[in-house]
C-alpha cells in the first residue's frame, strides 16, 4: 500500500518537532539538524518538515510508492496527463536515495511521487539523477520550483487571513 506524503517548510525546527510529535503521538523516525520525518501508520503518512530556503508552509505533497512497479504505475498516469515536470533516477534528497516523478497540479501545487531504496548521509546531492530536465540545475533536491506566479490568497482560511480568521474558519 502506498503512503501519502506531506513536506512542510518550518521556521523553527525544534518547536515544530515538539508540536508534530504531540499531534501524532509519536516521535520522528528521522531527525537531522535541518529535517525531521514521521512514518505514521495511522494515518498512513510520510510527514516531513525541514528548515530550508523555501517559504514557510506546505512545500509539496506526494505519494510514496512501496516498490518500483507501483512508482512506474503512478508515473505512467502522470505522463498520460502530460504532468511530469521532472523524472529522477537514483537521486539523493531528504537523506534518502530515491527514484521520482515530479508534477504540478493545475494550480501549481507540486507533487512528488517516489520510491525510496536507501538512506543517505546528506540532505541532497545537487544535479544528481535528473532525467528529462531542460537544465540540470533545475533538478535540485525537492524537485523544480513551481513556475506559476505567486497567487494572492483571498479565499477563506488562506494565509492572508490567518491572523484574523473569518467565521468560516472557526
Amino acid at each position: 500500500m502506498n503512503r501519502f506524503h506531506v513536506h512542510v517548510n518550518v521556521a523553527d525546527l525544534e518547536r515544530s518537532i515538539a508540536f508534530y510529535s504531540q499531534l501524532f503521538g509519536a516521535t520522528p523516525a528521522v531527525v537531522k539538524s535541518d529535517y525531521a520525518k514521521w512514518m505514521l501508520d495511522d494515518p498512513r503518512l510520510n510527514f516531513a518538515i525541514s528548515r530550508r530556503d523555501g517559504t514557510v508552509g506546505i512545500d509539496h505533497l506526494g505519494i510514496q510508492a512501496d516498490d518500483a512497479p507501483a512508482l512506474e504505475q503512478i508515473g505512467a498516469r502522470l505522463k498520460d496527463a502530460d504532468a511530469v515536470s521532472l523524472a529522477e533516477v537514483n537521486t539523493t534528497c531528504c537523506y534518502a536515495h530515491s527514484d521520482k516523478y515530479w508534477a504540478e497540479d493545475p494550480q501549481g501545487l507540486r507533487w512528488e511521487t517516489f520510491h525510496t531504496h536507501g538512506e543517505a548521509t546528506t540532505y541532497y546531492a545537487p544535479n544528481e539523477g535528473a532525467a528529462g530536465a531542460a537544465d540540470s540545475t533545475d533538478a535540485a533536491c525537492c524537485g523544480p520550483r513551481a513556475q506559476a506566479a505567486e497567487k494572492s490568497v483571498s479565499s477563506c482560511c488562506g494565509t492572508a487571513v490567518a491572523a484574523n480568521p473569518p467565521a468560516c474558519c472557526n
